[in-house]
């Protein structure tokens, strides 16, 4: 949840109790059902939002229990109008597609970045490419109010170095959990060597990491990624992972 020049944004809603899934077919640990925790607040108190965005389609960013939750007129945004179209099959009646050049909610303008879901490998297998499908990042601002990018699930590549370059966001969130697939090594989003990179890339910034201890294949935990912050002597003031239901203000 992110309050923004005062107005509340629910990003990628996941809002089913612990254990309510079974794991991700073809990832890592996938004998382990998700959501492995609950929701640190009642879900009364999520959706006291003002807009959703979906940065995709994944059950672990918009599940069953979100989309039957969620009022009906409730404002959702979405990377495309595939993804708008499919929301609103399931009856939601104000739903809009983010584009690059921004739109304007409340005052706030939200910009959609790009974001890569796997490796170039992964997207030369057709059913994985399909599968991880596309998906977006985010960027808010308004004039006099600090600028917020949220990378959404990506691996560290080009489109996010961009986005870092040009808006030169003062806090950035990473999807850090470094999720994995049974056939690749690699991950499908960031993790701990990434939030270092974020780090050095975008000195002024603070950077959030999240996307942790939640979902069976993200193989990076909360307490190993505190202990590599620790380890490379990052500034914590800037190295922030918070814990369930925590609060920043900046």
């Amino acid at each position: 949840m992110l309050d923004y020049a005062g107005t509340t944004f629910l990003v990628d809603p996941m809002l089913a109790p612990k254990n309510a899934y079974p794991g991700f077919a073809d990832t890592v640990n996938s004998e382990i059902r998700y959501p492995m925790v609950d929701l640190p607040m009642s879900v009364a108190e999520v959706l006291k939002a003002d807009a959703i965005i979906l940065t995709h389609l994944h059950a672990d960013h918009w599940d069953d229990a979100a989309r039957n939750l969620v009022p009906r007129n409730m404002p959702i945004f979405t990377q495309d109008a595939a993804d708008a179209a499919i929301v609103r099959k399931d009856g939601f009646t104000d739903v809009r597609v983010l584009t690059e050049q921004g739109v304007v909610f409340k005052g706030t303008r939200i910009n959609k970045t790009i974001g890569q879901h796997g490796t170039d490998e992964m997207y030369k297998v057709p059913a994985l490419a399909q599968s991880l499908g596309k998906t977006m990042g985010l960027v808010f601002q308004k004039p006099n109010y600090k600028t917020v990018y949220v990378a959404g699930d990506t691996i560290w590549d080009k489109e996010v170095e961009g986005a870092l370059t040009r808006y030169k966001p003062d806090a950035v969130v990473l999807n850090a959990g470094y999720a994995k697939l049974t056939s690749f090594d690699d991950s499908i989003i960031m993790g701990k060597e990434d939030v270092y990179r974020a780090y050095k890339f975008s000195p002024n910034a603070q950077i959030i990491s999240v996307h942790m201890d939640t979902v069976n294949h993200a193989t990076l935990t909360k307490a190993e990624l505190r202990r590599f912050i620790e380890e490379k002597h990052l500034d914590k003031q800037r190295s922030l992972v918070p814990n369930d239901g925590q609060v920043y203000k900046f």
